[in-house]
């Protein structure tokens, strides 16, 4: 049944009550208390970045009151299945980067669907079974630190990254980082598609272990490190964040490897036995709109749908730079490497190369 046809939403606002604060900021964490009694999101995505698109559904709905809790995507899943098993939902909405975790609530029976023409709008990638929705396009990209790179062309792809590493590690030993893949669910997420694409990613595993590689959790602490200088190279980082940090005057420069281009979804799973449901599907229609999506993608969230804008606008970047463009597509190809034999030796083999 389509979510247009459920009752009971414009009642559910009203029984609410309460009207919204007129700041852009959502509260961190309001998932407990009389404050419950509203639209409780959990989302991965920074705070910050979020709480322009949060305000602008406020303006529609000012009567609905919302919850904004930030969390990283394993602590999201966990604590989301937690409370489901406790007989204590709260979530209403989860929203993560970390694409096979949902797919897993999904596959697991913790979904509800999501039926609309704006859902239908989405490419087939970008939504599996009517319950999971891929919202933005995020390539993982290269970031290099400017003054670091003077006088050094630019390495385009991974073999060229490779050949780099090798040319003076001297130079470059600690000066690159990625995610730490044990502690990020979204550096996990990039490491299996590398590793998916074919032989070359031992090899580079190698290299990066060579160059005593460092490791983050979040791309913003990368970027940190590569704004002060500590890091010369960052490796697959979502580039919103990278343009994010240009736009604000950061000397960086992005590059999308030409060899191929890794891009993930922002995606939302609405649960089963979420508390508001209406509501919930008021939010996820809203993301859904070209007026969610103009949104996103107005605060540095590309959006997925077509006719939101060019794709220069959605990528920040020309097509002709962005080498072989791989959208993650949701679906259970996600699970593959869930598995624990899988991820184990996955995770072997990082050890091994960066010991």
């Amino acid at each position: 049944m389509s979510w247009l046809g459920m009752a009971g939403f414009s009642l559910l606002a009203a029984w609410l009550g309460g009207n919204l604060a007129d700041s852009a900021t959502p509260p961190r964490d309001c998932a407990s208390g009389p404050a419950h009694a509203a639209l409780t999101i959990y989302s991965t995505t920074d705070t910050a970045v979020f709480a322009p698109v949060l305000a602008d559904f406020r303006r529609l709905h000012p009567d609905l009151p919302v919850c904004y809790v930030e969390l990283e995507a394993a602590p999201l899943y966990h604590r989301f299945l937690r409370e489901s098993g406790t007989g204590t939902p709260r979530a209403d909405v989860l929203f993560s980067s970390a694409m096979d975790l949902q797919v897993k609530l999904v596959n697991d029976g913790f979904a509800m669907p999501h039926v609309s023409a704006n859902a239908s709008a989405l490419p087939g990638w970008a939504r599996w079974r009517d319950e999971a929705f891929g919202l933005t396009l995020e390539p993982a990209v290269m970031v290099f630190n400017q003054a670091a790179m003077h006088g050094q062309p630019l390495p385009r792809s991974r073999p060229a990254l490779l050949e780099l590493l090798k040319s003076d590690p001297v130079r470059w030993a600690g000066r690159i980082g990625t995610y730490d893949i044990e502690k990020s669910s979204v550096g996990y997420l990039l490491a299996s598609q590398d590793a998916r694409q074919g032989n070359e990613y031992g090899a580079l595993l190698e290299g990066f272990g060579a160059a005593r590689i460092r490791l983050a959790q979040r791309t913003s602490a990368l970027l940190d490190r590569l704004e002060r200088g500590e890091l010369a190279i960052g490796y697959n980082l979502l580039g919103s964040y990278a343009r994010n940090r240009i736009a604000a005057g950061a000397k960086l420069t992005i590059v999308y490897p030409q060899d191929y281009t890794l891009a993930l979804a922002r995606t939302v799973v609405l649960p089963r036995d979420a508390p508001h449901p209406a509501a919930a599907h008021q939010f996820l229609e809203y993301l859904l709109s070209l007026r969610g999506q103009h949104k996103l993608t107005e605060n540095g969230m590309p959006a997925i749908r077509a006719g939101t804008d060019g794709a220069q606008a959605r990528l920040g970047v020309g097509d002709t730079q962005v080498g072989l463009l791989r959208p993650i597509a949701l679906g259970p190809g996600l699970l593959v490497y869930l598995d624990r034999q899988k991820r184990e030796r996955l995770l072997a083999s990082w050890r091994a190369a960066l010991q």
